[in-house]
């Protein structure tokens, strides 16, 4: 089986492609690494808050109205508006320090962009992992599914909980890595309700969103769940090793 696997340095993080294929050529692969790696970079010049041309930092400092931004950024502001209801609020990128961040949201969705591409192409089988939240076409074989580790929030070698999956999104946040990144957004101080989330959905967007509104929200974000039964979540508490799960991924 043809086998690709490139790493992109891209969104300030390093995005893993990895596709195989039961039928397509390894040139066709190439080609849609390609593909793939150019749209990761159109991405980035719409989105990024780091670029000073992007839309989104026009946004931010209001010389941009979203009613005049471009289809695709005004299609990410409504899905963060409905992202933000869905959360009751913990997800909330326009409470983001410096103005509207999507970045919480738009990392999984244009994952999923991606995916549509790869489908597109005839590729069978592909993992798109963007610092740790992963989108997945396939599993990684006709088979096997795809074996998706869960690290311990102390233990960057020890892996807490596995999912298996063949298609779907994967996205986790906490505060392990980055220290007290993600803020709540009714207090505007460093989120206090878990220290890490893993949300396993059909949409790469929401399960990223869901993952970062968990950190805020802690266990009584869990009742969003009885709406979004296509979602499951995996949460460890802010102190201590427990941790509750709740949704079929993790029954």
């Amino acid at each position: 089986m043809p086998q690709l696997v490139h790493p992109e340095e891209v969104w300030g993080t390093v995005v893993v492609i990895d596709l195989r294929s039961d039928s397509q050529s390894e040139e066709t692969l190439n080609r849609v690494r390609d593909e793939i790696v150019s749209y990761l970079h159109e991405i980035d010049r719409i989105f990024s808050t780091y670029k000073s041309d992007s839309q989104i930092s026009a946004l931010r400092s209001g010389q941009l109205a979203i009613q005049d931004a471009s289809t695709v950024v005004q299609d990410i502001w409504q899905l963060c508006l409905e992202a933000r209801e869905c959360t009751e609020g913990a997800f909330d990128p326009w409470a983001a320090r410096g103005g509207f961040d999507p970045s919480g949201y738009v990392k999984g969705w244009a994952a999923d962009r991606i995916l549509d591409m790869v489908r597109t192409a005839g590729i069978e089988h592909a993992q798109i992992n963007a610092g740790g939240d992963l989108s997945l076409l396939g599993g990684l074989t006709a088979e096997e599914p795809w074996q998706i580790g869960i690290r311990h929030p102390d233990d960057e070698q020890a892996i807490a909980q596995i999912v298996t999956l063949r298609d779907g999104s994967i996205a986790t946040s906490g505060t392990y890595e980055r220290g007290a990144h993600i803020i709540d957004p009714s207090t505007n101080l460093p989120a206090l309700g878990a220290r890490s989330a893993t949300v396993v959905g059909p949409d790469g967007g929401m399960a990223d969103a869901l993952a970062t509104a968990l950190v805020v929200a802690g266990r009584n974000g869990a009742h969003w769940f009885v709406e979004l039964s296509d979602y499951s979540a995996w949460v460890v508490d802010r102190h201590g090793d427990q941790t509750w799960a709740i949704g079929p991924a993790f029954s």
